[in-house]
């Protein structure tokens, strides 16, 4: 043993003074310092230099004039190729830095330094006196011996210049991320059967979606490849395949984009349309689990008639007009509308299976064209959202500050501030099979009540807790989804959501006011008829009245005099058929709903509520029982939109399009808001497409 341990120490020994012998330094060489001894190679190479500055630097005209004594202050190196390189001049005049270029570009490739027998790069720091005189060159190794300070002042002012130098080609980073692919109905249907095969593991009711939650099934680099259109010059990049500003680093990335959705079109009420928006749109990361997005928009706009006088029936308090899915806007001109828009958020995932978010904007539940749950047809908002997704389980959460912006709510001149706390249960019982559960409460800053820690808490029962504080302090609502995978081309779905129940009144079978639930089924039909990229879409949606609507009217589940659920807000029935084509960036929707609603009189004489205004106090009805979807003015609808359109720029999502819209309103009865009307609208326009526009009301 002792001869092995003796052995051993000898052959270590006998290792690390090996090393020692060959690990040396060896300073870059000049042809003429090939015959130097080692030890005088380095003051041989600082003769060269010295030399070489000496013959080619010429002090310029207007420091001479000036009698300017001082330094240059250089910092460079010596490559692994031996070619010299300026890293930092630091000078008083312009002219002195760009001599000092000049000259240091003469020097000539020379061999490179070497450690251990490799070729390596080499620091040197020199100060130049002017006028020229002797000076004396430094290794950067020396340097920080001699003279630290000087050395922290130039490492402090190279620091912009260093993390230029850190910039990497862009690659497209969104595509990956943790930020929202932004939800429009017409581009998610891009992946929507992708989503849903036989087998996937997905969650699709919880939108807007994720990049990295779809770019396991969706391959977006390898589409946007395929979508590329070839072109050298950078306006044509610029133009058709990539954000005007795209930059990226070791640990960052962002990019910047324009905003436009210029309309021009024409109503056969009104006459012209017009639509002017004009913005910004900034997005990126900072490592691996942060993302931000912002987006800055500047409108103003005229719509076709029936949309006006609905932009004119919800105004706010003091007249201000509210323009549906923007928010609060103010005239312009005589006939237009100013309506500026901000939505942002920050994305942060900090485990694998948690992203949380908080910003301004709009989300959505459900697998259909609308949604009976929380939809997206109200202007953006505050809100906080946790995704959590683990097994198979995906379980939402959502908590989100609204305003009741109404004359009759408002407290010391201020809109009225309420909360809605939301959750949502995601469950794939199998392959085929996924169920949702859903929860929600509407609550008031009632004796500065604020936002209620009793909501906060992510795995709770709101009604319990509704109960526990008080009925009226609080509307609960209750909801479940369903979606079956026939095939992988075929998947049914469908939403029930319950505002109250009698299970008295129920099998009374008198159609009590206290039913209040509604509920939706819809099938898709993905490559319909074996056709690429052709989606065909069915749904029925039916919400009896008072649904949604609250004793307190501050309750109602509405935001900004918009819904947070169906556009239509309660008491009526719908039939959408959906058809969705895309073929390179080519694409085409055609969408018709065939409704029936129920409005109020408001005439002087009858002003009950009949239950499709939720907005109004549900006290006000004018029965108890005999409760039908349509009671009131009985009014049939017939929407049709056609649209067709060119993705310009895939990066940005920039399009041109024409879109034809016609609407038939055929009410029962006529009152001074509830008239027979039928519009016939076309437009042309090219727009920025980051958000879905409702005019179906």
């Amino acid at each position: 043993m002792k001869q092995f341990v003796a052995l051993l120490l000898f052959i270590s020994h006998y290792t690390a003074f090996s090393q020692n012998d060959v690990a040396y330094e060896k300073p870059p060489v000049f042809p003429e310092c090939s015959t130097a001894t080692i030890d005088s190679l380095q003051s041989c190479f600082d003769k060269n230099v010295f030399q070489h500055i000496k013959d080619n630097f010429k002090v310029p005209q207007k420091v001479s004039k000036e009698n300017y004594k001082g330094k240059v202050v250089v910092l460079f190196e010596v490559d692994a190729t031996g070619t010299f390189r300026v890293m930092f001049v630091d000078a008083m005049y312009d002219e002195l830095k760009q001599e000092t270029q000049r000259v240091f570009g003469l020097l000539p490739k020379i061999k490179p330094a070497t450690y251990s027998g490799r070729k390596t790069f080499k620091q040197y720091s020199i100060s130049i006196q002017i006028p020229i005189e002797d000076f004396k060159l430094q290794s950067s190794k020396k340097v920080n011996e001699v003279n630290a300070i000087e050395q922290r002042v130039l490492a402090a002012k190279q620091e912009f210049d260093s993390i230029n130098n850190t910039l990497i080609p862009y690659t497209n980073k969104a595509l990956t991320s943790q930020l929202n692919i932004q939800f429009t109905h017409s581009d998610y249907a891009r992946f929507d059967r992708a989503m849903n095969l036989i087998g996937t593991n997905s969650h699709t009711a919880q939108k807007p979606f994720l990049y990295t939650d779809v770019s396991k099934y969706h391959d977006f680099e390898a589409e946007r490849e395929r979508l590329k259109r070839d072109t050298n010059t950078w306006v044509g990049k610029k133009l058709w395949n990539e954000h005007l500003v795209q930059l990226q680093g070791k640990d960052y990335w962002f990019t910047i984009d324009p905003i436009f959705d210029l309309q021009l079109g024409s109503d056969s009420e009104i006459g012209g349309t017009y639509n002017n928006t004009r913005g910004f749109m900034v997005q990126g990361g900072l490592g691996k689990k942060l993302n931000f997005y912002s987006t800055v928009f500047e409108s103003q706009g005229r719509f076709a008639g029936y949309v006006n006088r609905y932009i004119e029936s919800i105004r706010a308090s003091g007249s201000e007009p509210i323009v549906p899915g923007r928010g609060v806007s103010k005239r312009f001109k005589t006939d237009s509308y100013d309506y500026p828009v901000a939505e942002a958020y920050l994305s942060y995932s900090p485990a694998k299976f948690l992203n949380v978010q908080f910003g301004h904007g709009k989300n959505f539940i459900g697998d259909g064209y609308r949604s009976l749950l929380l939809s997206d047809v109200t202007s953006p908002h505050p809100f906080l959202k946790l995704n959590t997704n683990f097994w198979k389980i995906k379980y939402t959460n959502t908590f989100m500050w609204m305003r009741d912006v109404r004359p009759e709510v408002l407290e010391d001149g201020a809109f009225l501030t309420k909360y809605v706390a939301n959750h949502y249960l995601s469950w794939n019982v199998s392959k085929r099979l996924n169920l949702g559960l859903f929860e929600s409460v509407v609550w008031r800053n009632s004796n500065n009540r604020g936002f209620d820690v009793n909501y906060l808490n992510p795995i709770i029962f709101y009604r319990a807790i509704e109960f526990e504080t008080g009925q009226d302090a609080g509307n609960a609502l209750l909801g479940a989804s369903v979606k079956y995978k026939f095939t992988d081309n075929i998947n049914a779905y469908g939403q029930f959501i319950l505002d109250e129940f009698s299970l008295g009144d129920i099998k009374a079978g008198e159609k009590s006011w206290k039913n209040k639930y509604g509920y939706q089924l819809g099938i898709k039909y993905f490559n319909a008829f074996k056709v690429d990229n052709l989606l065909l879409q069915l749904e029925y949606n039916r919400i009896r009245p008072y649904t949604y609507s609250h004793n307190s009217i501050v309750l109602n589940y509405a935001h900004n005099n918009q819904p947070l659920a169906h556009l239509w807000g309660a008491n009526f029935s719908e039939l959408i058929v959906i058809g969705r084509y895309r073929y390179n960036r080519w694409y085409g929707d055609a969408r018709f709903i065939f409704g029936t609603r129920g409005f109020d009189f408001n005439d002087g004489t009858d002003n009950f509520s009949y239950g499709g205004d939720i907005y109004r106090n549900e006290q006000d009805r004018p029965f108890e029982t005999g409760v039908n979807v349509g009671q009131g003015i009985n009014t049939k609808t017939f929407f049709a939109n056609l649209q067709a359109g060119y993705v310009v720029n895939p990066a940005s999502n920039l399009k041109v399009f024409t879109d034809i819209t016609i609407r038939n309103f055929n009410p029962e009865a006529i009152t001074t808001s509830t008239f027979k009307n039928n519009t016939f609208w076309l437009n042309f326009g090219i727009r920025t497409d980051l958000f879905n526009w409702y005019f179906d009301n």
